[in-house]
């Protein structure tokens, strides 16, 4: 039988990870530059500048529930070929010969 070897998924490189905060950085930063400097009430600016941390909270949840779902079902099917394999081996009629 062919056993599959799973392999875990590689780890990200510190350039990725250095890109990927740098660029939230700025991207929150310049919003907040852009809200402070918006001509408008301070309530007008509160209200923006609550639904941009609304925003990026839920997206942050948003990411972290898919990828956990993702990982569940990678896991439950792991599972159940490791049953189907077990079941095989021990039903091989070609074993008995």
């Amino acid at each position: 039988m062919n056993k599959k070897i799973y392999n875990a998924p590689a780890a990200h490189t510190s350039a990725w990870i250095a890109q990927t905060w740098i660029s939230f950085i700025l991207s929150i930063g310049a919003t907040s530059t852009g809200l402070l400097f918006m001509p408008g009430n301070l309530w007008m600016k509160g209200y923006m500048g609550m639904g941009l941390l609304f925003s990026v909270g839920s997206t942050a949840s948003l990411s972290k529930t898919i990828r956990d779902m993702e990982e569940s079902k990678r896991l439950i099917n792991r599972v159940d070929e490791a049953k189907l394999e077990k079941l095989l081996a021990e039903h091989n009629v070609f074993h008995s010969l």
